[in-house]
Formats: C-alpha cells, structure tokens, sequence
C-alpha cells in the first residue's frame, strides 16, 4: 500500500491523501508538485495554515493634549528665549550704569574745571581793582573820572558781550566756523568739546584790556581796564548759566530755580531744536528774540517742562 501527499501552493493549502489503487481511482494533480512527507502530516499541514494566514494591520490613533503636553514637557526654545532676553537685558542694564557712571564723572570734572577757573578769575579781577584804585590814589587825588569810566565801561562791556555773542553766535559760529561749534550740536564724548575753545578765544582780550589797565594811569587805561572786567564778568555768567543750568555740565544749586533764569535756560533750549530756524541766537536776552518771532507759546512749554524734569530730579 502506498500513500502520498499533494500540496497545492494557492492562498489556501490542499493536502490531498492517497491510498491503494485497488480502493479508489488515481488522480493527478496539474501543477501541483507531490511530495513525500512523514506520518505527521496533519500537524504538518496545521502549520502550513497558520503561517499563510494574512497578516492583519491595525491603526490606533491617540489623541494628545497640547496644552498637557506644554505643561509637562518645557520646550527648549522658550527657556532659551528666556534666557537670552534675561541676558540681553543685564547688558543693558550694564551699559546704563557705564553711561550714568561716566556721566558723573564727567559732571564732576568740568565741576572742577568750572570752580576753579571762576575763583581764579574772580580773585585775580577783585585783588587787581583793589591795588589799581590803591595805587592810582597814592597821591592823595580821588580819580574820579576814571573810576567812574571803569565801572561804567564795566558794566556796558558786559550788556554788550550779550549782543556781541548773538551776532558772533548767528553769523559765524552757525557759518564759517560751524565746524568747531558743530561739537556743541551734539552729543558730548567726555568732559569737553572742541566749541570751549571759544571760551579761551573770548578770553584773550579780556587779559590783555586788563593788563594794560592796570599797569597804567589815566582815563584810557581806566576804560580798558573795566572793559576787561566786564567781559569777563560776562564770561563767568555764560559758563554758569549756559553750561551748567542749560547743559547741566554741572550743578548750579539755587539759580536754577530762579523764574528768569528758567526762562533763559528754556529759551536755549529752543535754540538745539532749530523750530525757529536756530533762534535765538543770544542767552540772556533770548526770550526776547522769541517773541519777535511769535515762539512765545512754545517758549511756555518749554519752560514747564524743564520746571517739571526739575521737580522730578529732586
């Protein structure tokens, strides 16, 4: 007796078996190879079952909570952008410091400069009208002509220094030699600019009035004399209230709070605006170029705000 086994390879196994030709008809099957195989054929042919199966696919689809999912997990980006902001912002709080530091010590130097150069001055011109009155009286004779010149001239150098000043200031300061006051127009790298050198200009002939004057009798070296004096009377009182109340060089304590003076300060201040294409040209009677002008109601603003950045600082 004779057995085999046929094995068709389609999507499903056929295991056929075959037993003596005396039983039943022989069959053959087209195409499908026979092969022999051991007794355990039924448990051979489960297998061959289980592994031709088709796999099956199965999708699970998970919602997430983007709102848990920021909760519990920090995104790296956040904390870096964080963190640099924190860091930029401490720059920027060094930098400020650096500037407010330099600032006073800039402050403090031109201080200095500004008090010793006024106490010098202010001591050399009283001492020199002292000894020139003392010594033109030795004679026993009162020069009353030329005291009374040198005080007059004193004074009318002085009101005149404001006129000098506005022309000088307009028509060539603003034109042929803008390129020294230029440094004036903008914001000051340390202590001093190139436009103090204007100062030293104005100073010249104030010493050389002053030295002729005092080492001479008579009525001309009397007006010389005082002309020296009031120029650098008017000197003394740019530097304090142009660039100490105006610019705030330095501290200038009670003036300040002066209503005139908040005034002059105020009308300046107008001037770095150019609104009034750069009037006024002069400090102490700048408040009245305005009004020529019609900058009356612009010069009121200005002054409230200065008075209000004042009450602030203190």
């Amino acid at each position: 007796m004779a057995a085999s086994i046929s094995i068709a390879t389609t999507s499903k196994t056929t295991v056929h078996f075959k037993h003596a030709a005396f039983l039943s008809p022989r069959t053959v099957s087209v195409g499908t190879p026979t092969l022999p195989l051991c007794p355990s054929v039924l448990e051979i042919g489960r297998i061959l079952r289980y592994k031709t199966r088709k796999p099956s696919l199965m999708v699970c689809t998970v919602l997430r909570d983007e709102k848990l999912s920021r909760l519990e997990i920090p995104d790296s980006g956040t904390k870096s952008g964080e963190e640099s902001e924190e860091l930029e912002s401490s720059e920027a709080a060094a930098r400020v410091a650096e500037k407010v530091a330099r600032k006073r010590s800039e402050r403090f130097t031109y201080l200095v400069a500004a008090v010793m150069s006024s106490l010098g001055i202010t001591s050399m011109a009283v001492m020199a009208v002292y000894y020139r009155f003392s010594w033109q009286m030795e004679g026993g004779e009162v020069p009353y002509t030329e005291m009374f010149g040198t005080f007059a001239l004193s004074v009318g150098a002085a009101v005149g220094m404001e006129f000098w000043a506005r022309w000088a200031h307009k028509a060539l300061w603003h034109a042929s030699l803008w390129h020294m006051h230029e440094s004036h127009h903008r914001p000051r790298e340390g202590p001093f600019e190139l436009n103090d050198v204007f100062a030293i200009i104005n100073a010249v002939p104030a010493i050389a009035l002053l030295s002729y004057g005092f080492f001479n009798k008579g009525l001309v070296p009397g007006l010389c004399f005082g002309a020296g004096l009031g120029i650098t009377v008017f000197g003394m009182a740019y530097m304090f209230v142009h660039d100490g109340l105006v610019h705030r060089r330095f501290p200038v304590g009670p003036i300040a709070n002066v209503p005139y003076f908040r005034r002059v300060a105020a009308a300046h201040q107008l001037h770095h605006s150019d609104k009034f294409n750069g009037v006024p040209y002069g400090l102490f009677l700048g408040h009245k170029e305005l009004e020529e002008v019609g900058g009356v109601e612009e010069l009121e603003r200005e002054v409230n705000r200065r008075a209000k950045f004042s009450n602030n600082i203190l």
